[in-house]
């Protein structure tokens, strides 16, 4: 008889399999081509949005929070543990070219976060407390004809998005902040499992306001301090760049390729660095899943499609800028393909250490022990926000949310002092099943996606015009 534990890790292979990684990424390239690669040639205006001070105002329309804080609140969510520990884990399963593999991800993975955001702001309802609810669960239930599979379709999304936020979005990175935390500074877990559970509660409790709020400040201070410490890394390491960039695309496109010099004596062929790639990206960035586009809906606006733009900002900032930053500290410093004292390659956590130690000695462990800590714990607060929603949804009305934070900040706990494989392979299957539903509702709205974003478009021309 096999095990429960065993049943979950094949059924989490095959999930996350050729399959599921074909359907993520293929429906962001269908996307990316109807909607005319208008995600692509928007890209600088959205950005430009993102920063403009304008984004940081809440009165532009209905909604609860700044355009700005429903970036930042749905940046908390993704930027996590995959940025630092994802990356290299990719890179050591997949060899250094996965971060190629990442970036292709994440460049169609625009449109997908584009097209699930817009779709969840045009479709957003108000609750009976007077806050913006929504998501691709709304969606489903109000734009698709068929009135029954809509509903089915939006129960089964807010189910897994439900059990994912228990997982995915708590029970693993309260481990991740403990276990590291544990390493580094010899903290014991069950002080962090208070810890954490204990802010949490204060902060979840407030709400959407007191979330985004919180998230506003952490999110880019972390984020541009993750980076400055990537930045001086590399270019301590600066003379080691050149042969590790070349080195990362050398082994991206090669059938099957054995990395010399900066990666020792790794193999990896272009299928396992494409698998790795894809998978920890989407990881990372969550396109396609859905999650985002819950926290998109409480942005005050009165453009579906403007709002949408600065929320397909949070996949470059988190793949293209943070996950970059993390893979080219790793192939510019030499610990890529370094053995622990088993004779296995050191992967996760432990290798980003090692490459921000190469540089910054001691005081790299503690800087990314620290990141991991806050890159988790904001990602808990996210999360609350999505499974709250997807509550809400499955209760038919708020009345019930109050128990859903405290019993999520409880779990916390659990997560900080319980290391559970069972957790970790359960909430990664729930993670693909949401996606599934999602991805189902693009592909069936495409048509309605890119007619308002062609017609958006008139409006970005005369912005730029205005702006010469």
């Amino acid at each position: 008889m096999e095990t429960l534990g065993t049943i979950l890790e094949k059924v989490d292979a095959f999930v996350w399999g050729p399959v599921m990684l074909i359907l993520l990424v293929g429906t962001g390239i269908f996307l990316t081509i109807r909607t005319g690669f208008l995600s692509w040639r928007n890209l600088g205006y959205a950005i430009k949005r993102t920063l403009s001070k304008e984004a940081r105002k809440k009165g532009n329309g209905e909604g609860d929070i700044s355009p700005f804080s429903a970036l930042t609140t749905a940046l908390a969510a993704t930027i996590g543990t995959g940025n630092i520990v994802g990356v290299a884990t990719a890179m050591v399963a997949g060899g250094p070219g996965a971060l190629v593999w990442m970036w292709i991800s994440a460049a169609f993975g625009l449109t997908s976060k584009f097209s699930e955001c817009f779709l969840s702001i045009k479709y957003r309802e108000v609750n009976e407390q007077g806050e913006m609810t929504g998501g691709p669960m709304y969606v489903m239930k109000k734009a698709f004809k068929n009135k029954t599979f809509g509903a089915v379709l939006g129960w089964l999304f807010a189910l897994f998005a439900v059990i994912a936020s228990f997982g995915i979005g708590n029970l693993t990175q309260a481990n991740s902040i403990s276990s590291s935390l544990n390493q580094t500074f010899s903290i014991p877990t069950w002080v962090t499992g208070m810890v954490v559970t204990v802010l949490a509660l204060v902060i979840i409790v407030g709400g959407i306001k007191s979330i985004s709020k919180v998230s506003s400040v952490v999110v880019p201070l972390m984020a541009i301090f993750y980076i400055i410490a990537g930045i001086i890394v590399i270019i301590g390491n600066i003379q080691n760049v050149p042969a590790g960039v070349v080195m990362i695309f050398r082994m991206a496109f090669s059938p099957q390729s054995v990395a010399g010099g900066v990666a020792g004596t790794m193999t990896a062929s272009m299928m396992n660095a494409m698998r790795y790639g894809v998978a920890r990206g989407v990881f990372s960035n969550e396109a396609g899943m859905g999650s985002a586009a819950i926290t998109a809906s409480a942005a005050s606006t009165n453009t579906p499609v403007g709002q949408a733009y600065i929320n397909m900002t949070g996949t470059f900032w988190d793949t293209i800028v943070v996950c970059t930053i993390t893979g080219l500290c790793i192939a510019s410093s030499g610990v890529l393909g370094s053995v622990d004292a088993n004779g296995e390659y050191v992967t996760g956590a432990a290798l980003t250490i090692l490459a921000f130690k190469s540089v910054l000695g001691e005081a790299g462990a503690v800087l990314v022990s620290i990141a991991i800590a806050l890159f988790a714990f904001s990602t808990i607060l996210g999360w609350e926000y999505h499974g709250e929603k997807a509550f809400e949804y499955l209760f038919k009305g708020p009345k019930y949310n109050m128990i859903y934070r405290i019993i999520f900040s409880l779990i916390a706990y659990v997560g900080a002092t319980t290391s559970l494989q069972i957790v970790w392979d359960f909430s990664d299957i729930a993670n693909a099943l949401m996606a599934i539903p999602n991805l189902i509702c693009l592909l069936l709205l495409s048509g309605e996606i890119a007619k308002d974003m062609r017609a958006y478009q008139e409006v970005i021309e005369i912005e730029k015009e205005n702006n010469r």
